[in-house]
């Protein structure tokens, strides 16, 4: 396959969604996409922003600031999660939005994109008021969420008890029971089997995809996976069982490296011992965060961050093959070095689209009452993500481009024609 692949970013991108566009104008001069479909997909199509005033524990008034952005709903109803942290703002949770448009239809998924999230700390927040938050967000959404409108799912700094609070306050809303609004829930409440691991199991499969691809051998390769929550963690450990050696871990307290292999077993029982933090561990050698990510290896995992693989340390990078399992990671502006180094990426859209991938798994089981084996998950799962990857390799080949914007192209080959024959005003 040819990285000749033309430079998205010539220009340093000022913002999150300004970085979505230059990708996407660069895909769609590439595939000649008409410019009437492209100026629909550069605008999103509802943004809705919100104060919510939570009662504190100390008995004060506090408002947060809540977003909730639906970037298309042209391949079905728009699907995303909702993300709690201090740096939630219009532009990201824009570029989010627009992030899922792509990365459903990449997977070949019923459904448009969105995204929401709340500008707060959650690990500076009690459970009450976490709940009280969760539920007012909830209300001041009830016109923007439903079944078949707007399907929520966990992010960042949230997960399955808030996304019950978030289903129990939208069913009082209504009175009625609707398990499809929100995806990610407990098992206990109509929560899909599979869904934990679901992300880093899409990292997995598509890593041993573009290593069949290079020719090379699982159990022949290294690994170094940067981030170890629930994406980075499933992640190293699926591939750890896939024979790959995992020789570098690593989360925002810590990270370790040993050419000699880590056991990704020792280091998650550590972890679950110790308010889920690798500070500490004695499996590898403790080295500086910054030097994770340049050390040694044959394939890359960031699954942390965004804007981690930078134009200062992107020429650094030794690893052949980098699989981003977080949204975001390479900054735009170090696409055209990793593309002139020969790496292979297989970009966001496509290698963490596991986890919206078993979220419309999870939402299909609710729509029909009926539940599946996570082995039946699983396989589904496994199908879907490799016949993604096979078409972004498809495209990246016939355009002679890059992963990255062949799988802008995969999504708007797909989009284009939901534009077109549902028509315009």
């Amino acid at each position: 396959m040819s990285t000749n692949t033309v430079n998205a970013t010539q220009a340093h991108a000022e913002s999150m969604f300004d970085a979505v566009l230059a990708r996407l104008d660069v895909a769609a001069k590439l595939m000649n996409l008409s410019e009437e479909v492209l100026q629909v997909l550069r605008n999103p199509s509802k943004q809705v922003k919100v104060s919510l005033p939570i009662m504190m524990d100390n008995g004060k008034i506090q408002v947060f600031e809540g977003y909730r952005t639906v970037h298309s709903t042209h391949l079905g109803p728009s699907k995303g999660g909702i993300r709690y942290a201090m740096d939630v703002n219009a532009d990201e949770v824009m570029a989010l939005a627009a992030w899922m448009s792509f990365k459903c239809a990449v997977a070949n998924l019923p459904y448009g994109g969105a995204k929401g999230g709340i500008k707060c700390d959650p690990r500076a927040m009690s459970v009450g008021e976490l709940e009280r938050l969760s539920r007012a967000y909830a209300v001041s959404m009830k016109d923007i969420f439903g079944v078949n409108r707007d399907i929520p799912a966990p992010d960042m700094g949230t997960s399955g008890r808030e996304m019950a609070w978030i289903l129990d306050e939208f069913n009082k809303i209504n009175g009625e029971d609707s398990p499809g609004v929100i995806t990610g829930k407990p098992i206990a409440i109509g929560g899909s089997l599979g869904r934990d691991a679901a992300t880093g199991r899409g990292v997995m499969v598509n890593t041993l995809a573009a290593l069949k691809k290079m020719n090379l051998k699982a159990n022949e390769v290294t690994c170094i996976v940067q981030g170890f929550g629930n994406v980075g963690s499933h992640a190293a450990r699926l591939l750890s069982e896939k024979g790959i050696k995992i020789v570098g871990i690593g989360d925002h307290t810590a990270s370790f490296y040993n050419e000699k292999g880590i056991d990704i077993q020792a280091a998650l029982d550590f972890a679950a011992k110790n308010n889920r933090v690798l500070k500490g561990f004695t499996g590898a050698t403790e080295i500086k965060s910054s030097e994770l990510l340049t050390s040694k290896c044959d394939v890359l995992v960031p699954a942390a961050l965004q804007n981690v693989i930078t134009e200062e340390n992107a020429g650094k990078i030794q690893a052949k093959l980098i699989v981003e399992g977080a949204n975001g990671p390479t900054a735009p502006e170090a696409d055209a070095i990793l593309n002139d180094k020969k790496i292979i990426c297989v970009p966001d859209i496509l290698a963490n689209s596991g986890g919206v991938t078993v979220s419309y798994f999870e939402w299909v089981q609710n729509k029909a009452g009926y539940y599946w084996t996570e082995e039946e998950v699983n396989t589904k799962h496994d199908l879907k993500m490799e016949i993604a990857f096979e078409a972004v390799w498809n495209n990246a080949t016939q355009f002679k481009t890059g992963m990255r914007i062949a799988a802008y192209i995969t999504a708007l080959q797909k989009i284009e024609q939901g534009v077109k024959l549902k028509g315009a005003y």
